[in-house]
């Protein structure tokens, strides 16, 4: 046996990619719902989104010689279906054998401390889903997502994986492959980070601009020191004020105009009524005047 034999031998990155297109099509005719990563080019991610993502995973010591392993499986297509779900990752991952390997990894969800801290954070520094979307906000609201303690991403402690692969390896190729994968495909749905986390991306805009909305309203029902009382107007500037001078005078001309009716409806009624003399009348008329004024 020759020294070459012990080694596999050598395949091309076009006939990988073919290869898996085929495995692909083959796997389509018996599940439709598949949804593959397939990556045009060398670069696995391109958006702000996939490339923190897979930035976070080679940051740790624990993953930096492992996850490696799997750059050439996904830039060669063989991640063959990629479902992000509630806190749970699982694929298809195409290897040496006929048969695609199975890989599910579970990350823990974002701490609702944490949540709460990175919704504060946000607070008039993101407008709409679609700034959200694209990663255009401020390099600090960046740091704060992508800080270790504290920030969206997930540490190798949050992390538990899983392939049905004989590797005895911890994180086997499929598995490297695999979130290389995820990488890939927030590329075009960064919401489904979100949905990896268990929180709701919409929740961030919202709460960012509700905050936002009622610190303004707090601002606007505090009275502004620039405005000057009207009760130390007189000690100001030496004169006194008269409180509510226009509802007085208001009040005095409905209050003549209701005498000058009342006296008018009077007059009428006991002239059609009255058979005594003049001046009684008149005095009956003043009376009864006088009365309905006591009631007005």
């Amino acid at each position: 046996m020759s020294y070459r034999s012990y080694f596999s031998p050598y395949v091309s990155v076009a006939e990988k990619r073919a290869k898996a297109e085929k495995k692909i099509k083959n796997i389509k005719k018996k599940n439709s719902d598949i949804c593959p990563v397939i990556i045009e080019g060398r670069t696995i991610a391109n958006t702000w989104w996939g490339k923190s993502w897979n930035k976070n995973l080679e940051s740790y010591a624990d993953y930096t010689n492992r996850i490696g392993r799997g750059r050439s499986y996904v830039l060669n297509n063989a991640v063959l279906d990629l479902k992000i779900k509630s806190g749970t990752i699982e694929s298809l991952v195409m290897g040496t054998r006929s048969a695609p390997y199975k890989v599910k990894v579970k990350i823990k969800k974002i701490k609702p401390k944490i949540w709460e801290g990175i919704k504060k954070s946000c607070q008039g520094e993101i407008d709409s889903l679609q700034e959200l979307f694209a990663g255009k906000f401020p390099k600090s609201l960046s740091e704060i997502f992508t800080d270790r303690e504290f920030g969206f991403f997930p540490s190798p402690e949050e992390i538990f994986f899983d392939c049905s692969c004989p590797d005895w390896a911890d994180m086997c190729k499929h598995i490297a492959a695999t979130l290389y994968g995820v990488g890939a495909r927030l590329d075009s749905r960064p919401e489904m980070f979100f949905t990896l986390r268990g929180v709701k991306m919409e929740d961030l805009v919202t709460e960012a601009v509700k905050d936002h909305a009622s610190s303004l309203l707090k601002k606007t029902r505090q009275k502004s020191s620039r405005v000057i009382d009207g009760s130390n107007l007189s000690e100001i500037f030496g004169i006194d004020l008269e409180e509510k001078p226009a509802i007085k005078i208001k009040k005095e001309k409905s209050k003549k105009k209701i005498i000058k009716k009342l006296a008018i409806k009077i007059k009428k009624s006991s002239i059609k009524k009255a058979k005594k003399p003049k001046l009684k009348k008149k005095i009956s008329i003043k009376k009864k005047v006088s009365r309905k004024i006591r009631n007005v």
